[in-house]
């Protein structure tokens, strides 16, 4: 397991122009700060529907076409937290592996993922070429 030391990650950091080592620690900081913001930010609008929608929302409306509609939009915000749960389960353990110094890195190549697809989607676990060839081998079968 990694050491944990403190970096400082300057204001205008850009992992893409960052000529040093793939997953220095200052690169790793700056995906882990941005995991780390995500993550606040779907555990406050989580909080916020929660408050305001879901303990909010009256489904015995007398009217049945307005109970189906209030049922269905409760139905879905459940739906979308749950996703949202899932997405925040991912993010801790991209996280645990900043850690544990094996983020970064393609679960099936084990080549280095591009900066900028991390940077777009910093939980992703393969690199563009593997997360193709994947989808390419789930539409085969779904064909099925």
């Amino acid at each position: 397991m990694a050491t944990l030391t403190s970096v400082t990650l300057p204001p205008d950091y850009d992992p893409e122009k960052d000529k040093g080592e793939f997953m220095n620690p200052v690169m790793k900081e700056y995906f882990r700060k941005a995991l780390i913001d995500w993550r606040a930010e779907l555990l406050k609008e989580s909080e916020v529907t929660i408050q305001e929608t879901l303990q909010g929302t009256e489904l015995q409306k007398p009217d049945l076409a307005d109970r189906a509609s209030a049922e269905t939009d409760h139905a879905l915000e459940l739906r979308t937290r749950d996703r949202e749960r899932k997405l925040i389960a991912k993010i801790n353990s991209t996280i645990r592996k900043i850690d544990e110094d094996e983020y970064g890195y393609c679960e099936e190549t084990g080549e280095p993922i591009s900066i900028g697809r991390l940077k777009a989607r910093p939980i992703a676990t393969l690199s563009i070429e593997a997360q193709e060839r994947h989808e390419r081998m789930e539409k085969t079968h779904r064909d099925d």
